[in-house]
């Protein structure tokens, strides 16, 4: 039986890969550590009874910041998956400090703890973020696209993508980062966009598109990027160790047509949206050429926009108790590139 320790498995992308274990690998013992701020819920994981264990998962309730805890579960963990991280890019530029704490100091605590335990630890999978390359400077960015974060968010996951190579370069950790480009699907917080858009449509509201809409970004489904990582965490150590994988679909959609399809799927087409101002540190085109971890291992996406689309939907629409209670949290308001203060 192996052990794999999951940061932030009660978040949107490490709750579903918690999920994904726990169903996949029904012989592996499962800890989730999750400090359960805004983004992270208990209703998320796979086992919510007020024990929250059983014989093959435990949580923990506690900070990647806390170095004897991480520590303790490190040492516990035969392979270890890092989510946890401070992650919506308009929050940063609203309060930034606790993204640095956050997603650069966390990260570090997890790398010592894995330079510690390394002769235990057999795959350390960091998940990065697409952000850390800022706007397109070519058709489609590979992994040695040039770096050129563009947000506070984005600087802080950066700076945490390149401290785990450096301990992979210096220490020789069993390190992997992944880069996902944009995920989508059930259990995502309301102030990502697409179930922004989702429950606006069901609560009868406008969608607010930034600027006129032509921003565009790679979206994926997170059960497609579930199985990336998965078949990171088990490949061979000389395929992956020390590597970047971009996980994407190497399709970009404009959030104007983005904001179109799902108004077409709920609401019949309707003119549903509106435009409001750019936000500073807009990232105009993410588009994902994954065609290394396609090559290396093998992986291509198995969910089609719209069969995802669809699957997304019908969760927001199945459970609504689950997010009404972030109906508050959807907006921030920030000062936009024109110099007015609007909500975003």
């Amino acid at each position: 039986m192996k052990t794999i320790l999951i940061t932030g498995g009660a978040g949107f992308i490490g709750s579903a890969f918690t999920h994904y274990i726990y169903n996949t690998y029904p012989d592996y013992k499962i800890i989730v550590l999750d400090a359960l701020t805004y983004a992270g819920k208990v209703e998320n994981l796979p086992v919510t009874d007020w024990e929250l264990q059983d014989e093959r998962f435990t949580f923990w309730y506690g900070n990647v910041l806390n170095g004897e805890l991480v520590d303790t579960l490190v040492s516990q963990s035969d392979m270890v998956v890092h989510f946890a991280a401070e992650s919506h890019v308009t929050r940063s530029i609203y309060d930034n400090s606790l993204f640095f704490q956050t997603d650069v100091l966390g990260t570090q605590t997890i790398a010592n703890a894995v330079c510690k335990y390394k002769d235990r630890v057999q795959r350390f999978v960091h998940i990065s973020t697409s952000e850390v390359y800022g706007t397109a400077e070519s058709a489609a960015m590979n992994e040695e696209h040039p770096l050129n974060p563009l947000s506070p968010y984005a600087a802080a996951k950066c700076g945490a993508d390149r401290l785990v190579y450096s301990y992979f370069a210096t220490y020789k950790i069993p390190a992997v980062i992944v880069r996902p480009f944009n995920n989508y699907g059930p259990r995502q917080h309301l102030e990502k966009v697409i179930p922004r858009f989702v429950t606006s449509v069901m609560l009868g509201e406008r969608l607010r598109v930034h600027g006129d809409g032509q921003s565009s970004r790679d979206f994926i489904f997170v059960e497609d990027t579930c199985r990336a990582v998965d078949l990171i965490l088990h490949a061979p150590a000389e395929k992956v160790e020390g590597e970047v994988f971009n996980v994407g679909s190497g399709v970009h959609r404009s959030i104007l047509s983005l904001a179109q399809d799902v108004t077409a799927a709920m609401c019949q087409g309707k003119n549903c949206y509106i435009n409001v101002g750019d936000r500073p540190g807009q990232v105009m085109r993410h588009t994902a050429d994954a065609s290394k971890i396609k090559r290396v291992l093998g992986f291509t996406p198995a969910v089609s926009w719209e069969e995802g689309l669809k699957k997304t939907i019908d969760w927001y629409k199945d459970n609504e108790d689950w997010w009404r209670k972030q109906i508050w949290m959807r907006e921030i308001p920030i000062v936009s590139a024109s110099g007015k203060r609007e909500l975003h």
